[in-house]
Formats: structure tokens, C-alpha cells, sequence
């Protein structure tokens, strides 16, 4: 493998526009990858019977998450909704606890009983992965009024889909953000389509960004598919939030390579669409276009990594097969949890 070591003797430090350094880069490739490489094996996983209820991918989707994650601090939290793999991997949860979940095992973050919608880990500021449409929004402005009140220095990251964006508990959000300046990063995750129902159909407005300036919001949009775009954003977004400013609404404009779930055939778009995101715009192929221009990894390199991601993702799907589901009585625990 052949390194180069940096493009900029300093990494991302918040409120700086530095660049990244190639050992950045390169985690950001890994950590793409990783999220690639996990939710393409669950959905093998759920095609085997092996993982019930639903199951959203965000294959596609990978570089919001990753470069905004890098712009965080310990101590901050996310929330999300439903296609909630890939956070819970950026926030630094272990893959072999989230395949577990998924399967329903003991082992999982939320004891096998969660399932793909509903795990958490408060370690790593994890508050979930929710089923209900836009329910995150307001939790995640909780969990900003909570980094204020304390006074902890944190900042809460809500994520939220174009179709979770319509819902009227987003903008009581908005407006109660602004109103005590809370320490939050609303971020619209819009990959073009609500379930099947693409944003030119829902959305009066397709500027999703500007809806927050009736709220007094500072407001974003980036491309979603490049990762350092996102990266370069989430620092000037986290800058602005830290110094006390509020909160800032940011548009990452993605896009979803599979179906809104795992029995959605995503019939509503055409072949010729995908594919022309696949071939044109992918996440992690643009980093490793750059990478090689840069020449920071050679062919070795790039085969090294994706050797092991794969092995690091079947580690964690033979983990998560071999685990024992849970025993009947967690049915009983973790009812409520003391503060």
C-alpha cells in the first residue's frame, strides 16, 4: 500500500476551512465502504429469511452521514429514522452488535428486541433509528435543549428523509430551535424519493433549504454524493452552532440506489436514472477517483482495503448468526430507564 501523508498539515478542525488530510480521506473511504459492504450483506441477510420486519439500505446515501460525522465531537448526539444502519457504523457502534440486532439476537444493541428501526447506544450518543415518519425531529431538538441546559458544550445532529420533511412536527421544531437558539443540525437527507413518491410530487417547493428561512434559520445545501462537499459544510454548520448562533438546516441532495425498503421494487424511477447515479455520482468511487489522482493508494491499496471490510462484514454476520436470541424473559426489561 502507498501512502502519501498529508494535503495539509492539519486536520478538520471545526471552525476552519482546512482540508482534509489523506489519512482522513482515506478513513473516509473505509468507513463508506464499510457502510456498502454491511448493508449489502443484510439485505442477503433479510433475502434468507434471516432478518424480519422491515429493512431500509442506505446504499447510495453513505457520504452524508460519513462527512458529517467527521465534523463531530464526543459528546454529540444523532438521531434518525428508519434507514438508520449507516449512522449507527459513522457514530463508531460495532458492526458485529448492529448485524446482531438485525437478526434479532441477544448480542444486539437493544438485546434482539429493536430490530433494524429501534436500536440505540447511549455510548456512542446513539439515540435511535425510529419507525414513525419524522418522530426523530422533535426528539433530536430535545436532545439540543438538553446539550443546552447542561451546558455541555454538545450538539444534537437530527437526520430526517424529503418525505419526513413534510410533516408538520419538523416545523414546530424549526421554530422552537430558533426561538431558544439550540444547539442543533437539522439535516435533510433527500434522496429524491418519499417511499415512491418523488419530490417534484410531494413538495410544492423543491428548494428544500429555504424552507428555513421562515424560521430565522440558517440554511444549507450540499451535495450529498461528494464527501468532502458534505465534510466542508458540516464544519462551517458545527461552527455556526457552537458559537451559540442556533441551529442550521442543511439539504444533503443524495440518492438511494435500492428500493424505500427491501419489498419496494422501486418501479416509480427508470433504469436509465439509476444508473446514470451509479456510473456518475457514487460516493465512494468519486473518493477513489481522488485518492488515486492524489496518488495515496495504489491497487494493493484499494484491494487491501476492500479485503478487509468483507472480512471485517462476515465477522459480523457469522457473529450475528451464531448469537442466541434472546431469552423470553427480556420481554419484561428495559420497560423504562432511570435518567
Amino acid at each position: 500500500m502507498t501512502t502519501k501523508k498529508a494535503v495539509s498539515p492539519k486536520g478538520p478542525a471545526q471552525g476552519s476551512n482546512t482540508a482534509p488530510t489523506v489519512d482522513e480521506l482515506i478513513k473516509f473511504y473505509k468507513d463508506m465502504l464499510l457502510i456498502r459492504r454491511f448493508e449489502e450483506r443484510a439485505g442477503q441477510l433479510y433475502g434468507m429469511g434471516l432478518i424480519g420486519g422491515f429493512c431500509h439500505l442506505y446504499i447510495g446515501q453513505e457520504a452524508v452521514v460519513v462527512g458529517l460525522q467527521a465534523c463531530a465531537n464526543p459528546g454529540d448526539t444523532v438521531v434518525t429514522s428508519y434507514r438508520d444502519h449507516g449512522h449507527m457504523l459513522a457514530c463508531g457502534m460495532d458492526p458485529k452488535g448492529v448485524m446482531a440486532e438485525l437478526t434479532g439476537r441477544a448480542a444486539g444493541y437493544s438485546k434482539g428486541k429493536g430490530g433494524s428501526m429501534h436500536m440505540f447506544s447511549r455510548e456512542k450518543g446513539f439515540f435511535g433509528g425510529h419507525g414513525i415518519v419524522a418522530a426523530q425531529v422533535p426528539i433530536g431538538t430535545g436532545l439540543a435543549f438538553a446539550h443546552k441546559y447542561k451546558n455541555d458544550g454538545g450538539l444534537s445532529m437530527a437526520y430526517m428523509g424529503d418525505g419526513a420533511f413534510n410533516q408538520g412536527q419538523v416545523y414546530e421544531s424549526l421554530n422552537m430551535a430558533s426561538l431558544w437558539q439550540l444547539p442543533v443540525l437539522y439535516v435533510v437527507e433527500n434522496n429524491k424519493y418519499g417511499m415512491g413518491t418523488s419530490v417534484e410530487r410531494s413538495s410544492a417547493s423543491t428548494d428544500l433549504a429555504s424552507r428555513g428561512d421562515a424560521y430565522n434559520v440558517k440554511t444549507m445545501a450540499v451535495d450529498g454524493m461528494d464527501v468532502m462537499a458534505v465534510r466542508e459544510a458540516g464544519i462551517e454548520a458545527v461552527e455556526h452552532i457552537r458559537a451559540g448562533k442556533g441551529p442550521v438546516l442543511m439539504e444533503a441532495k443524495t440518492y438511494r440506489y435500492r428500493g424505500h425498503s427491501m419489498s419496494d421494487p422501486a418501479k416509480y424511477r427508470t433504469k436509465e436514472e439509476l444508473q446514470k447515479m451509479r456510473t456518475e455520482h457514487d460516493p465512494i468511487d468519486h473518493l477513489r477517483q481522488t485518492l488515486i489522482a492524489m496518488k495515496a493508494l495504489d491497487d494493493e491499496g484499494f484491494k487491501a482495503l476492500d479485503r478487509d471490510i468483507k472480512d471485517l462484514v462476515m465477522a459480523a454476520a457469522e457473529f450475528a448468526q451464531a448469537a442466541p436470541e434472546p431469552d423470553p424473559s427480556e420481554l419484561w426489561t428495559d420497560i423504562v430507564v432511570a435518567a
